[in-house]
């Protein structure tokens, strides 16, 4: 693991929530941990709105299409494998014709969500964080993908801690906002970790319960442009979006707010959200409407099938 603290200390030992260090410099500890604080800002997604530049996927190879079990890894349908895979490379050509590089992983042996990349880790900008699955099926996603984000060099700065689970369909960076959604999958313990972490990044953490049939927040809202949301009108409550502006849909279905941020005002949609479509483009944001129905069946939208690494 690659760890890069500023200033530079010795840590010595945690008390009361602070780490002593031989330069008198009071560092704050979350679980016993120290929280790596950086001078600058080392690894780019700040806004979900920004360009994305680099990605991780995981193809559906095998593990996607291989389940005898639909109940216990909340898929609705078994997906067709020739279709899935045709429809995933249709995904992966767009985000690199759009300026992307693309990562591909191999998909982790009887984990048939692991193509869903996005909730396994959040990156930061000062490293990522380990998350911890709320679906028990997905346990040990999290460290196959702490395990990539760490061969690319890039630094963990916390890990989310038993009883906490925390799924990064949860978790929307905002520029100097975060977005959490308390969902199924996300539970108060692991948004009181977040929180902390977040807050020593200088963000201010915005928390929404997530109702039902949206499986985390992500599935009712994205960030389209730095200061632009996507959102599905009557799940936020007042004033959330405050300082942004709003793009409302009517909740149509679990992924009426989903889809992946290319630039500003650019975004790939699954093409059966028609109406979502519609709207975005009567908003001069530019559409690349995908059929990713393969991915729907497992429940899974536009952004669930990538880990962004770098936006900017």
């Amino acid at each position: 693991m690659h760890y890069s603290l500023w200033p530079p200390t010795l840590i010595l030992n945690a008390v009361n929530g602070v780490i002593e260090n031989n330069l008198n410099i009071q560092i704050p500890a979350i679980n016993g941990w120290a929280i790596e604080l950086y001078k600058k800002d080392d690894y780019m997604i700040k806004n979900e709105g920004d360009k994305l530049k680099k990605v991780i996927v995981s193809s559906p190879k095998i593990e996607y299409c291989q389940i005898s079990d639909l109940r216990k890894h909340n898929i609705a349908e078994k997906a067709n494998i020739s279709d899935a895979f045709s429809q995933h490379n249709e995904l992966k050509q767009l985000l690199t014709q759009s300026g992307a590089r693309v990562i591909d992983i191999q998909e982790l042996p009887e984990h048939p969500n692991s193509v869903f990349t996005r909730d396994t880790a959040v990156v930061t900008p000062q490293g990522f964080i380990k998350l911890r699955m709320g679906l028990p099926a997905r346990e040990g996603e999290e460290q196959w993908m702490a395990e990539k984000l760490d061969s690319l060099k890039i630094t963990q700065v916390y890990s989310i801690k038993y009883p906490g689970t925390v799924e990064g369909g949860d978790i929307i960076l905002a520029g100097k906002v975060v977005f959490v959604g308390y969902s199924s999958r996300t539970n108060m313990d692991g948004i009181n970790q977040l929180k902390q972490i977040f807050q020593q990044m200088d963000y201010e953490v915005q928390i929404a319960k997530i109702p039902s049939p949206y499986l985390h927040i992500g599935g009712a809202m994205s960030m389209i442009a730095p200061d632009t949301v996507l959102c599905c009108s009557g799940v936020f409550p007042e004033n959330f979006f405050s300082g942004y502006k709003k793009i409302e849909v009517l909740p149509g279905n679990f992924i009426s707010g989903n889809v992946i941020t290319l630039g500003e005002n650019e975004v790939i949609a699954h093409s059966d959200n028609r109406t979502v479509i519609k709207i975005l483009k009567e908003n001069n944001v530019k559409v690349h409407a995908l059929n990713l129905m393969e991915f729907v069946k497992g429940t899974g939208g536009p952004s669930c099938l990538i880990m962004p690494v770098e936006r900017g």
